[in-house]
């Protein structure tokens, strides 16, 4: 005979989404390239802040 003071959990996968590995996406970034776009970001926001303002107005 079971205990009536058991407890019961939730399911373990309830709620949980799954992540499949096989799925390879067409566009794939090496680390280098996304570190050398940062830096163009950085430099190209730094040149804006220092001589946009004689560009634009």
């Amino acid at each position: 005979m079971a205990r009536k003071d058991k407890i019961s959990m939730p399911s373990g996968g309830a709620g949980i989404t799954r992540y499949f590995d096989d799925y390879k996406s067409k566009i794939e970034f090496k680390p280098g390239h996304i570190i050398f776009l940062a830096i163009v970001v950085i430099v190209l926001v730094l040149a804006l802040h220092v001589w946009g303002s004689s560009f634009f107005g």
